[in-house]
C-alpha cells in the first residue's frame, strides 16, 4: 500500500471533515520554475506570467518566474544551473540559444528533473536536449505564412526589424517571410537591438537608403512600436505594408486603423499554462504517457474554460503542442483585443 505523508493526510481529513465536494485531486507541494530569455523591459512576457499564475492556481502548484534582467544569455544559463541545484519538481525553459543552454539543461536532466521547452527553439532541439515536449510556434512556418499573405498583396521587397538577434530562432521568422516572397533574408534583416530610439533611427536610415522597400515586418511589440513611430514621422504609416508578430494595445489599435495588416499571434498564454499543467499532471497523477497526459489536460474543466474564455486553440501533435501561428486581422480583432496584453 502506498504511504501517505502527514501533510497530505491532514488535508484529506480536513476536506472530509468539512464535507467539501472536491474536483480533481491535485495535491499541493510541487514547485516549478519557468526561466525565460526575456529582459525585464519585454512586456510581451506578461501574458505568460499571467498564464503561469492561473495554471498554478488551477493545479495547486507554485511556479517561480526567472529571467535575466538585461536579457543576457549567460545569466539565463546560470539561472538554469541554479534551478538544477535547487531541485525543483519541474523546469520550463525557452530555448533562446541551444549551444548556451545545452550544458545547464544537462544538469537538470542529470537530477531527473522533468523539463519542458517553450517559445523559441525547435522541436528537434527540444528532443535533443531531453525535454518532455516543446510548446511553441514553428517560427519558420509562421514567417512563411505571413510572407505568403504579403506575396498575395503584391509585396516583392521588405525589411525584417529584428530586435532580438541574440536569439537564433528570430531569424527563422525573417527567413520564412523572405523565402515566401523570394528574396534573400540576410540582406533584408535589420539588427536593431532593444532600445526604442535606436530601433526608430535604424529603420528610418534603412528606408532612406532603400527607398524601394515595400513592406516592414516587426518581430514583436518592442520593434513594432518603434517601427510604427518611425513610419509615422516619415509619412509612411498606413501607406507602407506593415505586419508584426505578437500583440499589444498599440498593435491592436494599428490593426483597427489599418496601419498594421495583421499580427501573428503565437498564443503565448498557452506557452505558460500548458507546461505547468502538463508537469502537474505528470507529477500528481503519476502519468508518464504523453498521450494520456494530453487526454487528461484536454478533459480538465478549468483548462477548457480558459480556452473558451480567451478564444485560444492549441494544436496537438504526437509529442509536442503547437501554440500558433494565428493571424489577428480586422475581422477577428474584436474577439482578442479584450484580452490583449493579459491573456492574448
Amino acid at each position: 500500500m502506498q504511504s501517505i505523508n502527514r501533510k497530505t493526510f491532514l488535508k484529506c481529513a480536513l476536506a472530509l471533515g468539512l464535507g467539501l465536494a472536491l474536483g480533481p485531486s491535485y495535491a499541493a507541494g510541487e514547485k516549478f520554475v519557468l526561466i525565460s530569455h526575456a529582459p525585464d523591459s519585454d512586456s510581451w512576457w506578461n501574458t505568460i506570467k499571467n498564464a503561469v499564475k492561473q495554471a498554478g492556481e488551477d493545479f495547486n502548484v507554485t511556479v517561480d518566474y526567472r529571467n535575466p534582467p538585461n536579457g543576457d544569455l549567460a545569466d539565463m544559463a546560470r539561472l538554469v544551473e541554479q534551478a538544477a541545484a535547487r531541485n525543483y519538481d519541474g523546469v520550463i525553459v525557452s530555448i533562446a540559444d541551444f549551444d548556451v543552454l545545452k550544458k545547464p539543461l544537462a544538469l537538470v536532466g542529470a537530477k531527473k528533473i522533468p523539463f519542458i521547452t517553450i517559445n523559441s527553439g525547435t522541436v528537434a532541439q527540444s528532443e535533443q536536449l531531453g525535454a518532455v515536449m516543446h510548446v511553441g510556434q514553428p517560427e519558420y512556418d509562421a514567417g512563411k505564412g505571413a510572407g505568403e499573405k504579403a506575396k498575395a498583396a503584391g509585396i516583392k521587397s521588405f525589411v525584417c526589424v529584428n530586435h532580438y538577434a541574440t536569439n537564433p530562432s528570430s531569424f527563422e521568422r525573417c527567413r520564412g517571410f523572405a523565402e515566401a516572397i523570394g528574396v534573400d533574408f540576410k540582406a533584408a534583416t535589420l539588427d536593431v537591438g532593444e532600445d526604442p530610439t535606436t530601433i526608430e533611427s535604424k529603420l528610418s536610415g534603412y528606408l532612406r537608403n532603400n527607398p524601394k522597400t515595400q513592406a516592414v515586418l516587426a518581430l514583436g511589440p518592442t520593434s513594432a512600436h518603434a517601427s510604427l513611430k518611425a513610419l509615422d514621422k516619415m509619412g509612411l504609416k498606413g501607406k507602407m505594408w506593415f505586419a508584426t508578430f505578437d500583440l499589444s494595445d498599440e498593435i491592436s489599435k494599428g490593426i483597427k486603423d489599418g496601419s498594421v495588416k495583421f499580427a501573428i499571434d503565437q498564443q503565448p498564454y498557452l506557452q505558460g499554462y500548458i507546461p505547468v499543467a502538463v508537469l502537474a499532471i505528470m507529477k500528481q497523477d503519476k502519468i508518464t504517457d504523453l498521450a494520456k497526459v494530453r487526454e487528461k489536460l484536454m478533459a480538465n474543466p478549468k483548462f477548457k474554460a480558459r480556452l473558451a474564455e480567451y478564444g485560444l486553440a492549441p494544436s496537438y501533435g504526437a509529442r509536442h503542442i503547437g501554440s500558433g501561428p494565428g493571424y489577428v486581422t480586422k475581422d477577428n480583432i474584436a474577439k482578442v483585443e479584450k484580452y490583449a496584453g493579459q491573456f492574448r
